[in-house]
C-alpha cells in the first residue's frame, strides 16, 4: 500500500460513492467518464485492494470501500477547513464573491443591490446563483447566502434581516374584466399557483378563484399574471417592482417569510464578503418598507 494518497484520487471517490456512478461522478466534477475511471482505478492501486465492484445495476462498495468513507471524509473536512482559513487570510476588498438567493429575490431587486454596491466597491465582482437549493456553506458551494425561511439550524453566522409579506396581483386589464372580485370570492376568476398544493385557496380572499396553472418560479407567475391569465399571491416587493402589475385592492397583506444573510464563520475577516454583508444588512435595513408594506 501507498503511504501518501492522493487527495484528488479521495475525493473523486467520495463523489462517486454519493452519485452511484462514475458518469454522474464526472458530470459532478465537470471532468469525462475517463478521468473518474483512471482516479478510482490509481486508488486502488494505491491502496492494494478493490474498493469498487462494477455491476450491471451501478457500483457497489466493497468492505475496503466501506471502510475508506470515514477517513475520505475526514480528510475533506480538513481540505474544506484549509480552503477556508487561507481564504480567511484575504484583507483587500476586491475579487470575487458568490452569493446564492432564491430567484424571488433576484427579480428586480438583485439588478439595484448591485448597482449600488458597485458603486460602492468597484473591485469586487458578484457571482449569483439564482437557486431555490440551500446551498451548503460549509462546504463553501457559495460565500453567502440570502435566504428565505422561517429558521436556520446550520452552524454558520448570519441573522434574519427583514420578514416580507406578501400581496395579491393582477394586470390592470385583468381587474377591469373581474370588478367584483371580493363581493363574489373570487368566482369566475383564475389563480396562478406556485405548486400542486391548492390549501391556501380556501383561506384566501378568493376562495372560488379555481387554480388555472401551476408554476414553480416567481418570474413565470409574473409574466402570466401580465397577460392577464390570472391573479397571484407573491411578496409584495416583488409585485411593486413591475409596472404591468397592481395590487388587487381591499386585499389585506399576508405575512411572508424571513430573509436570513448567512455565510461561514472562516470568511468572517474576508474583506470582500464582509463588505457585502455590511452592505446588504444596510440595504435591507434602509429599505425595510419595501418589504412590509
Amino acid at each position: 500500500m501507498k503511504r501518501d494518497l492522493d487527495w484528488d484520487h479521495l475525493r473523486t471517490f467520495l463523489v462517486a460513492v454519493r452519485t452511484g456512478s462514475f458518469r454522474r461522478a464526472a458530470e459532478k466534477l465537470g471532468v469525462n467518464h475517463g478521468t473518474v475511471h483512471r482516479a478510482i482505478s490509481a486508488l486502488e492501486k494505491d491502496l492494494g485492494t478493490r474498493i469498487f465492484d462494477r455491476t450491471t445495476s451501478g457500483l457497489q462498495l466493497t468492505q475496503s470501500g466501506e471502510a475508506l468513507i470515514e477517513p475520505a471524509e475526514e480528510m475533506e473536512s480538513q481540505a474544506d477547513r484549509i480552503t477556508r482559513k487561507l481564504t480567511g487570510l484575504d484583507l483587500v476588498p476586491s475579487g470575487s464573491v458568490r452569493l446564492s438567493l432564491p430567484p424571488a429575490l433576484s427579480h428586480g431587486l438583485l439588478s439595484d443591490m448591485l448597482s449600488r454596491f458597485t458603486r460602492l466597491y468597484p473591485e469586487i465582482s458578484v457571482h449569483a446563483i439564482s437557486t431555490n437549493r440551500v446551498s451548503d456553506l460549509q462546504k463553501l458551494e457559495t460565500d453567502i447566502s440570502l435566504r428565505v425561511a422561517r429558521n436556520v439550524d446550520e452552524d454558520v453566522l448570519g441573522r434574519k434581516i427583514v420578514t416580507f409579506v406578501q400581496a395579491v396581483f393582477a394586470s390592470p386589464d385583468y381587474l377591469k374584466q373581474h370588478r367584483n372580485l371580493l363581493a363574489s370570492g373570487g368566482e369566475g376568476a383564475n389563480w396562478i399557483a406556485w405548486s400542486s398544493h391548492h390549501e391556501w385557496v380556501a383561506q384566501s380572499p378568493f376562495p372560488k378563484a379555481r387554480v388555472r396553472h401551476v408554476l414553480p418560479e416567481v418570474s413565470m407567475q409574473i409574466e402570466a399574471a401580465a397577460r392577464n391569465l390570472g391573479l397571484v399571491k407573491i411578496p409584495a416587493f416583488v409585485g411593486d417592482a413591475d409596472p404591468r402589475l397592481v395590487r388587487v385592492p381591499d386585499v389585506p397583506l399576508q405575512s411572508g417569510y424571513p430573509i436570513w444573510l448567512l455565510y461561514h464563520g472562516d470568511l468572517r475577516r474576508v474583506a470582500r464578503v464582509r463588505a457585502f454583508v455590511d452592505f446588504a444588512i444596510d440595504y435591507f435595513t434602509s429599505n425595510e418598507r419595501l418589504f412590509t408594506e
